[in-house]
């Protein structure tokens, strides 16, 4: 009768063994699957702030996999790993669960050194004066932008008067740039917001129709809490657009930065529609910086571009994307989907494989699907020669080919800030996997 009983416990307790180790074993084979796709595109170096776990001190308690909104890290051999690198935006939710101090949030990679400007815990940099808070300091996530920004203008409003027209001069119309002007409203700061884009959200604005942008509640100076977890894109700009309605801030679009200068009594920033004399300057500009551009004949016509905003508009019409990086890649497959269109892609290698290897397995194999239906034609070892109003010249291998064409994406990345920040004196050091 005693071990008729013990049955009684024990055969469900074995059934419940099974099955947890069955679906930790499924887990860490799905684990081991997206790392091994992430090595083999060659997409392990993370773009920003993300965890250093050590092996040595994790006990393999899946905490911080839970914490993850991104689903970056994932169990493989009873110890957690960074699996999906590019994939990390810097959340941190993964240390803070992880209840044996295993991981450290670290810049960089042994490989690949992150620059990062030095900025002190007010984010003032060496250069007094000098702000910087957001993405270029390293941060990209929107919650902990906009309260960068804000926390900076706090610092700056605590700065003594020198005699200048301005406050601060705020350079970036992103997260970090909108939390800043909202506390320069709050301390009545004679402040102006510079914006190089044709609209607000920085690094938000460049974001495909529809993409889901990552959030979490956020207390925004004189607007109140922010509750968004996950919206998209538009809901997110839709949100900024009634901030600035409601609150009044100063936002010139279309003006680009070009020198800060300092004076006596702090700076002289020149945009490309003026000059302003201010005390303060606060950089809340993006790591990406100025899109790169082809230097060919043509590309200043309207019909070229640096960013997909909305496949719709490219409806009926031949598109030529430039690159063979993510942003190429979902750009030309997202307007091959349209009604109607047709697309050609430019890429400067001369396999498949080998051309397209920085890119996610699934846009690469959605690229693929493409090309054998013939939906885009890829031109290997290519690039643009000249641009005109409805066409475009591409040489290719040896050849040259006329391309009857509507519009032009080129999507080959940015030119970083970094020599910028070094010319007005911003020390910057590379990380490389250090805090």
């Amino acid at each position: 009768m005693e071990t008729r009983g013990l049955e009684i416990y024990i055969v469900p307790l074995i059934i419940i063994i099974f099955f947890y180790l069955r679906g930790k074993k499924k887990k860490e084979a799905i684990a081991t699957e997206v790392f091994h796709e992430a090595v083999q595109a060659g997409l392990t170096e993370p773009s920003s702030l993300h965890p250093y776990i050590d092996p040595k001190k994790c006990l393999g308690s899946g905490s911080c996999i839970t914490a993850c909104p991104e689903s970056a890290i994932g169990m493989i051999k009873g110890k957690a790993v960074l699996i999906n690198p590019t994939h990390c935006i810097g959340h941190g939710a993964c240390a803070a669960a992880c209840p044996h101090d295993a991981i450290t949030l670290v810049f960089g990679t042994e490989k690949r050194g992150m620059d990062i400007p030095q900025i002190s815990p007010s984010f003032e940099t060496n250069v007094p004066g000098i702000f910087i808070a957001g993405e270029l300091g390293g941060m990209g996530l929107i919650r902990k932008a906009v309260t960068q920004g804000s926390q900076a203008m706090e610092s700056i409003s605590k700065l003594k008067g020198s005699g200048n027209p301005l406050d601060v001069v705020i350079v970036g119309g992103g997260p970090a740039g909108l939390g800043g002007a909202l506390t320069a409203i709050e301390k009545k700061l004679n402040y102006i917001l510079i914006e190089q884009e044709e609209s607000l959200g920085g690094a938000i604005f460049q974001y495909p129709r529809n993409k889901i942008a990552m959030t979490a509640p956020v207390k925004l100076p004189i607007v109140g809490e922010m509750h968004f977890k996950e919206v998209s894109k538009e809901k997110l700009l839709e949100f900024w657009h009634g901030v600035i309605k409601k609150t009044g801030i100063k936002l010139n679009l279309n003006e680009r930065m070009e020198t800060i200068t300092p004076t006596d009594k702090g700076f002289i920033v020149k945009t490309s529609k003026g000059s302003y004399e201010t005390r303060a300057v606060l950089l809340s500009i993006g790591r990406r910086g100025t899109p790169r551009k082809l230097g060919v004949p043509g590309e200043e016509l309207p019909k070229v571009v640096y960013r997909l905003v909305d496949p719709e508009q490219y409806k009926n019409m031949h598109v030529l994307v430039v690159g063979g990086g993510d942003s190429a890649l979902e750009a030309a497959t997202t307007i091959a989907d349209e009604p109607g269109t047709t697309v050609s892609l430019v890429a400067r290698k001369d396999t498949f494989g080998a051309s397209f290897s920085g890119a996610k397995a699934k846009n690469r194999d959605r690229l693929q699907e493409l090309s054998d239906s013939g939906r885009i034609k890829i031109y290997y070892t290519a690039a643009v020669k000249s641009i005109s109003p409805s066409s475009v010249i591409i040489k290719h291998g040896d050849q040259e080919s006329n391309i009857q064409n509507n519009g032009v994406i080129v999507c080959a990345g940015g030119t970083l800030p970094t020599p910028f920040l070094k010319s007005i004196g911003v020390m910057v050091e590379t990380k490389f996997g250090t805090a």
